[in-house]
């Protein structure tokens, strides 16, 4: 009976070992996923492989909200797809052996790197000293911990941000920095630059920058001033000016002038912190009319307007009955306004004994008289515009024909050559038209433009004749040549003549002065015996 019972025990022991040994290893399994660390792009997919070292495995899988799909599989792993991974999540992979179950977990953490990076400036266009803001932003970054936004200005920077210290509630991929601007800053570069760093997850540095903005300062606090004359004659041109002060950049500024509605074209010009246009136009309508200047400078403009009257004036007409009279001839001179002059100007006209009443015409009546010839008339007329007196003049000249004259102040009848001397006939007709002269000497014509050497051969009577078309004149002229010793006697003669003149002229002024010496002295000592005797 014993030895039964031993052999059931040890029949027993036989079947239960082994199932002991077996639901030991099977409390004993693990399980794993693979990767133990998941970063994914945004967007992309993710193959996730769960393993387990149960000898054999029951019920097994993932659990996921994400979209999976089973790609392959194994007696102890399973191996799944994630598609479309675009947030952060927590997998979890699990197996059951002989009843109990044990899960892992993998975190699946999403990036997105900085593809588009957004800098602003506002405003564009920034006065001195006025504040400007400059802002970038990432629309589209993940995970936000990772990224660092610099601003730069140039190869400065400005200011550098990180996000590992905001709630995740308030984070947004931007950063904000307010500037004062100065003359400096015109026309620098401003970018941002993002960078997200994965390195602790296991992944690359990643960098995105901005386009380049381009900051322009200004400065424009003066009114644009007007430069023109305020009265305008018509149909004659004038100059303005437009002129801005204290503006930066000066080169920049853009004028626009315009009469009324017309735009005039202008020229620019620029120096140091002053910019002005001008431009020449001409008023074709008498009456008041309107200058604007506009300036304009970035998205700042400024307009200026100033009136200018406008008059018209032409000179007044002088006219003469005939222009070339002959000699003795009666002329009549008018001197008058012209129609398109308004107000009637006041006249003048030189010669004219009296003044003619406003809006009536000057006249002057004379008969032509030889020395009359190139006389000057001129017509003054004198008009008042907006409190200010305007004078234009006309003035025309005279001529009057005559016959010729050989006169004996410029052509004398008797002339003294000197022996061996050049010399040519002195003989200057008058007359208008001008006469043409001729002179023969011994009925041979005369070169009166060539010099002659003179001898004694030249002495005699030359025949001279003025021709113009009104007459013709004659006149001998009688030329005489001196030897050159004839000459010096005469000059001598000449010169002791004056000589004794001036002597005479001098003892008879002293005789004269030396009378009224002695008469003075004589006075002074009566005068000085006077007063001894009055002392005494």
């Amino acid at each position: 009976m014993k030895m039964l019972l031993f052999v059931v025990w040890a029949l027993l022991a036989l079947i239960l070992c082994p199932v002991h040994i077996s639901g030991v290893a099977e409390e004993s399994f693990e399980v794993s996923v693979w990767p133990n660390q998941a970063l994914v792009e945004f967007g992309q997919s993710l193959v996730v492989n769960c393993s387990t070292t149960c000898p054999d495995p029951g019920p097994s899988g993932i659990e996921t909200f994400l979209k999976k799909t089973q790609v392959g599989k194994g007696p102890q792993w399973k191996e799944f797809l994630l598609e479309d991974v675009t947030e952060n999540s927590i997998l979890q992979c699990f197996f059951s052996c002989s009843g109990i179950q044990k899960d892992t977990s993998l975190g699946i953490t999403v990036y997105q790197p900085p593809e588009q990076v957004i800098l602003e400036l506002q405003p564009a266009w920034v006065a001195v000293d006025e504040a400007f803001t400059v802002k970038c932003h990432v629309p589209s970054v993940a995970p936000l911990e990772s990224l660092t936004l610099a601003l730069l200005q140039g190869n400065q920077e400005l200011h550098r941000k990180n996000f590992m210290s905001l709630a995740v509630a308030s984070q947004r991929a931007e950063v904000i920095i307010s500037v004062r601007a100065q003359r400096e800053n015109d026309r620098c570069n401003f970018s941002c630059r993002a960078e997200l760093d994965l390195s602790l997850q296991g992944g690359s540095l990643f960098q995105g920058s901005s386009p380049i903005k381009i900051l322009r300062i200004f400065e424009f606090s003066q009114t644009p001033h007007i430069w023109v004359s305020s009265l305008l004659e018509v149909g004659m041109a004038e100059t303005v000016s437009c002129e801005v002060a204290r503006v930066f950049p000066a080169k920049e500024v853009i004028f626009h002038m315009f009469l009324e509605d017309q735009e005039l074209s202008s020229f620019l010009s620029w120096e140091g912190d002053t910019a002005w246009a001008n431009a020449t136009f001409r008023a074709m309508e008498a009456g008041d009319q309107e200058l604007s200047c506009l300036a304009s400078l970035g998205p700042m403009e400024q307009k200026t307007r100033k009136l200018v009257h406008s008059y018209s004036f032409p000179p007044p007409i002088l006219e003469l009955k005939e222009s070339y009279p002959l000699a003795g001839t009666d002329i009549n001179v008018t001197c008058s306004g012209h129609v398109l002059t308004s107000p009637s100007p006041t006249l003048r006209l030189q010669g004219a004994p009296d003044l003619p009443a406003p809006g009536e015409s000057a006249w002057l009546l004379l008969t032509a008289r030889e020395e009359d010839d190139g006389r000057n008339f001129s017509c003054e007329a004198s008009l008042e515009v907006q409190g200010q007196w305007l004078m234009k003049t006309t003035v025309i000249q005279l001529h009057v024909l005559y016959k010729p004259r050989l006169e004996e102040s410029s052509c004398p009848g008797k002339q003294t050559w000197l022996e061996g001397m050049e010399h040519t006939l002195a003989c200057v007709p008058k007359g208008n038209p001008a006469p043409a002269l001729v002179c023969t000497w011994n009925g041979v014509v005369f070169d009166l433009e060539v010099p002659q050497n003179a001898t004694q051969n030249h002495t005699g009577t030359y025949c001279c004749t003025a021709t113009n078309q009104l007459g013709s004149v004659s006149k001998d002229i009688a030329v005489i040549v001196q030897g050159l010793d004839e000459g010096i006697s005469s000059a001598l003669f000449v010169v002791i003549t004056v000589a004794l003149g001036v002597g005479v002229i001098t003892i008879a002024l002293y005789l004269s002065y030396r009378p009224c010496k002695v008469d003075q002295r004589k006075l002074c000592y009566r005068q000085r015996e006077e007063d001894k005797e009055e002392e005494s």
